[in-house]
Formats: C-alpha cells, structure tokens, sequence
C-alpha cells in the first residue's frame, strides 16, 4: 500500500490511464479509418512483435492491440488495402471497394478512368511487388494483364529482356501514377515493347478473366471510342481511314489536369504529342528581365527620378525651349571642349533675352558618358544599393528579377508538340516553355509512335507543315510586360485620384498575422525603397530556370514616378474635380 501511494503520487498512475485511454480511441479511430493510413507511426523494431496485450481491470478482460493495423511504410501501399485485395473480386464489400479506390485517388492514370470503371478496376486488382530487373512485359508475347505503378519505375524497351534501359543514358521512364497494357486485352495482339523493372515496383494488375468477367473492356471501349470520334472530327486525319485512326487511338492515353495544375515543365522537349480534346492551357515563359535591353533602359529612366527631392512629389515637367535646349547639348559631339560648348550656349541664351535662368537642369545620368562628367550641374542623389554587373551593363542587385509572362492560349481541339517538327535543327526553339493547365482534358500520343504512323504519308506531312507557329521573342515579351505594368500602375493611381478615400474606423480591429499566409508585397518589386537597407518581413518567392541561378519572380514592379495630377490638373485631390 505504501508503494501503491508513492506511484500515485509520483503520477504513473495517471499515465498509465491515460495511454489506455489513447489506446481505445486509436482503436475507433481506425475501425473508422479504415484504408486511409498512408504514414508509419510506430517504431521499426516492433514490427517483430506486431500483437501484445493487458488485463484491464475495469472490464475484467484482456485487451488485445495489432500494431500491423497502423504500419504503412511511406509512400508503400497500405497492408489494409492489401489484404482487401487478396479476397477474390466477388468477396469484396462496397465499403472495402470504396476503400480501395479513395487509395488510388494519388494514381493520375487512375483518376483518367470515369468513376463506374474506377469502381470495377478497384473491385477486381490484385497487387504485386517486384524486384530490380523484372520483366514485367515480353516483347512478342500475347498480353494478359495491364498494370498500374503504384510504387517505383519501369523502363520501356524494343529488346527481349530489357538490358538495354540499364545501359540507355536516356531510356523511356514510366513512374508512379503510370498505367500501361490496357489497350493490349482488347485487341488481344502480340506486345510491341519490353517492360522492366528500373528498382523494387509495386503494381496494381487487372488480369484478362476479371477484365472481361465483369465487363471492364465495355467501360474501356466507350473511352476508346470517344478518342476515335475525336480524332475523327479533326481536318489533320480526314484522309486516314478508320483502321489506321484505330491504330492511333491505341498509343494514345487521356489525361485529366485541373485548373492551375502544372502539365509540363518543358513541353519543348517533351517526348509526347498532346491533342486539348477539352478545355484550354497556357502557355508561360520564364523571363530573366534583366537580360532585357528594353527592362534596363526602363529601370534607369525611373530611378533617375531619385533625385535631391523626396520621393512621390510633384515633379516639375521641361519646358519645351528646355528640352531643346538641353537636347542642344546631348546633340553635341563628344569632345575635350565640352565645358566651353556650354559656356558658350549659356552667354548666347542670356543675349537672346530668354526667361530661362542661366543654369542647366541636367543631371549626369542624362547624358553621355563622357559629357557627364565635365558639365557642373546639379549633383543627383547616388543610389546607394548593391549592384550586379550583366551583359548590357550595371543593375541594381534587387533589380534583378524574372516574372511569368502568358505567351499562347491552347484551346479545345489544338496540338502540341508539332509546331518544330519540320524545321531545320538550326532554326529549333530551344527556349523552356511551360504548360499550365485551366482545367482540361487532353490526349498524349509518343512521338515515335505518331511518326510511324505518319510515314510516307505526303498530305499529312503538308498539313503539319502548316502548323508551324513562332512563339515571339523574350524581348517583345519582355515590352509587353512592361507596359501592362505600366497600365496597371496608372489604373491604380487613377482609381485612388477618383474615388475618394473611405474613412477607417476609429478602431480598427487587429489581426494577427499568421505564419505561411500569402502577402502580395512579396511578388512586387519596389524601385521606390531600393536605397533602403531594411529588410522585407514576407517571403520571397524564387523559382529557378534552365541555365540561370534561381530567380526571385515578381508579378508588378512599382517604381517612382510622376504624380498623376500632373497629368490631371482638372483633379485637385481624391474625388474633387476642379
């Protein structure tokens, strides 16, 4: 007894209640659960005793706690869905069914397929694991299951055993979420490829008597039809008879991306040819801005604003006789007597009588290099910031950006992946392109299956030499994104000149800011504060670009500039038209 009041005192009691308590309430949470256990949470060196058990008093009975019910290596498929899926297809319950196919929600090839096919499939696989080397597919061989690839990577090859992807540089790669053979138990020919395991795979195997059994082929046969009818529909194949579209509609695969997913990095050097059947993409460019000669020249002309005077106020435009005469001295040639040239226009314009004061308003940035220097003008401000030195000259540090810029909009029933076929491999756009998907749907074919198909084939290789399209050049793109800044700039300056400031409450509420929460000031570049030494408390998004260090992207650029009632004299304030 006495011992008994210590380990109470001490709290083990306590403890120990509360682990029996947290071991109950696993439990229902995993009668409730059921597949959907994805991570490892109990240590490895309990796996060798997976079961053990207690006395509860309370209840006056032994409970008993599987440790193998919560194991799930991450990333393997679970041992739940395992087990299911070693019951024959006519044992499985709905909620087993339903189980297993809330899993292969993570497998894109799956998600492809329409639900009532994504229940059959689910009802009828098996799984299988694999070791390195396995050849999954014989070349020449009759086929008899189609595969799913839950876990790992296969190569596909023209040779009998695969050796040859081991010894390839750049072999063709299936990975996870990737489907193959299905097209194989509908026509029942010969398989034209070798499949072999790249390292340990898990697959997902739909066999040719459960496929017909219970009328998957029905279900796959309405999703080859559909691709039939779509290829049917296009001017490209109207010469091609209905065997030869068939023959295409075997390679080619349907694909279903929603809106902002990420197609492709690089569709440029993407080994497929991609037909939009549904839906639109966008095509994007990552652009270095300051590789641009027209960004530099911009940045500059707004950071020579930067001047004695603070920034945002009212800035004084040239005169005309002003400007001319200051482009008078730009016109100049550049030589020694610079100095002379000036002095001379100055007494020349005071014995012309002219209102002006006798004193240029120039600033060394203005004018040329050598000419800057010996003019005793104003003295500017010096901007005070890191700079970077890059082909077309210096650059503030901070300057140095890279934005997304639109190039080209896909829409329903165009082709990717044609545009270079026939061009000459000097004159190939090698420029990254990426792909952004606004919710479509999209058939992927091979190109070396589309160019079997196509060969010897006179009017499709005229039709496809139409196809060419010229993506334009970074700098055109580069212009572009600035004057839509620029527009964009005005509109909101505009707006503020126009509509008339809403009151604050007297008492604003306070919000915490939370960590992770998305702030706008992160992807815009502030020329204004470029002379500031303090630091931005918001992310800085960075993504990176072939051949180039990572970039920080930005989405507007703000940056000094005239006040828009220099423009607007009618406006004197907010909302107040004089």
């Amino acid at each position: 007894m006495k011992n008994w009041s210590k380990i109470r005192k001490l709290g083990l009691y306590q403890l120990a209640r509360d682990i029996v308590i947290m071991i109950r309430v696993c439990k229902m949470f995993r009668q409730g659960l059921r597949g959907f256990r994805e991570y490892q949470i109990i240590e490895t060196a309990h796996w060798k005793h997976p079961a053990f058990s207690f006395w509860d008093t309370k209840r006056q009975s032994r409970v008993t706690f599987d440790t193998m019910d919560f194991i799930a290596e991450e990333g393997h498929f679970p041992p739940r869905a395992i087990q299911i899926m070693q019951k024959k297809p006519s044992w499985r319950t709905e909620d087993e069914i339903r189980a297993v196919c809330n899993i292969l929600q993570v497998l894109d090839s799956y998600q492809n397929f329409e639900e009532p096919l994504q229940l059959l499939l689910a009802k009828v696989m098996r799984f299988e694991r694999f070791g390195r080397r396995r050849v999954i597919i014989k070349k020449g061989q009759k086929g008899n299951s189609f595969y799913f690839i839950y876990l790992g990577t296969v190569a596909v090859t023209k040779d009998d055993d695969g050796s040859s992807a081991f010894l390839d540089p750049h072999p063709i790669l299936l990975h996870k979420g990737g489907c193959f053979g299905e097209m194989g138990l509908l026509d029942a020919s010969l398989r034209r490829a070798t499949v072999v395991c790249m390292e340990e795979t898990e697959f997902l195997v739909v066999d040719r008597e459960d496929f017909f059994a219970y009328k998957l082929d029905l279900e796959v046969q309405k999703d080859a039809q559909c691709r039939f009818e779509f290829f049917r529909k296009m001017d490209l194949f109207a010469s091609w008879s209905d065997k030869k579209l068939w023959q295409l509609v075997a390679v080619a695969k349907i694909e279903k991306f929603s809106y902002g997913q990420l197609i492709s990095k690089d569709f440029i050097e993407s080994s497929f040819i991609m037909f939009i059947s549904k839906g639109s993409c966008e095509v994007l460019r990552l652009l270095d801005l300051a590789a641009s000669p027209s960004y530099h020249k911009w940045v500059w002309q707004h950071l020579e604003l930067i001047d004695d005077r603070p920034l945002m106020t009212t800035l004084r435009e040239y005169s005309p006789m002003e400007r001319y005469k200051e482009f008078q001295i730009k016109s100049y040639p550049l030589q020694d007597f610079s100095s002379l040239k000036l002095l001379h226009l100055q007494k020349a314009w005071e014995l012309q009588g002219t209102s002006f004061s006798g004193k240029i308003r120039t600033s060394g940035d203005s004018l040329p290099k050598m000419l800057g220097p010996k003019i005793k003008s104003k003295p500017t401000q010096s901007i005070k910031c890191t700079m970077i030195n890059t082909n077309l000259g210096e650059l503030p540090k901070e300057a140095a950006v890279g934005a997304y810029v639109k190039v080209h909009t896909v829409e329903e029933g165009e082709i990717l992946g044609l545009h270079q076929l026939f061009l000459p491999e000097g004159e190939h756009d090698t420029r990254p392109f990426i792909l952004l998907s606004l919710g479509s749907e999209m058939i992927r074919i091979r190109k070396e299956n589309f160019y079997e198909l196509i060969d010897n084939d006179d009017e499709m290789i005229n039709k496809l030499l139409k196809l060419n399209t010229a993506f334009p050049s970074d700098e055109d793109m580069c212009q572009k994104f600035l004057q839509e800044n620029s527009w964009n700039v005005f509109r909101k300056d505009l707006l503020q000149l126009l509509v008339k400031h809403r009151q604050s409450p007297l008492f604003p509420p306070i919000r915490r800011k939370r960590k992770g929460i998305y702030d706008p000031r992160s992807v815009v570049l502030n020329l204004c504060s470029i002379n500031k030494t303090t630091k931005p408390c918001y992310p800085i998004f960075k993504a990176p670009q072939k051949y180039l260090p990572p970039l920080r992207i930005v989405q507007g650029i703000k940056a000094p500039r005239y006040k828009i009632q220099e423009l607007l004299p009618q406006y004197k304030s907010a909302g107040v038209l004089i």
